[in-house]
């Protein structure tokens, strides 16, 4: 219970999170990152085959910041949902999955 709290206020306070994992960002936001990211100037002076891996790194940054997995845990700073969810696998011994989750403005 205490769980399904803390990952519903994490889901509150987060209004940058829009998925539950890196993995669930579609695959047109992903390319459409590396494009935008690509057309920075600060990249221009950068040898062509370290830009990609430069690129790839800022993507993959934003991509974490908008799946709840990855972020910090709002009820322990010093872990992650993640760590989080699988702390409580290990104390309960049930697996837990959070598949989707939805956001109400009111």
């Amino acid at each position: 219970k205490e769980l399904v709290q803390g990952l519903a206020m994490q889901i509150a306070a987060s209004p940058s999170v829009e998925y539950v994992a890196p993995e669930d960002a579609s695959a047109e936001f992903v390319e459409a990152e590396k494009q935008a990211e690509m057309q920075k100037e600060d990249l221009a002076s950068k040898p062509e085959n370290i830009r990609e891996k430069i690129v790839q790194g800022r993507v993959d940054k934003i991509v974490n910041e908008r799946a709840l997995l990855e972020q910090t845990y709002i009820m322990d700073t010093s872990k992650t949902v993640r760590e989080a969810i699988t702390e409580a696998i290990a104390s309960i011994g049930e697996n837990i999955k959070v598949r989707r989750f939805d956001r109400y403005v009111l």
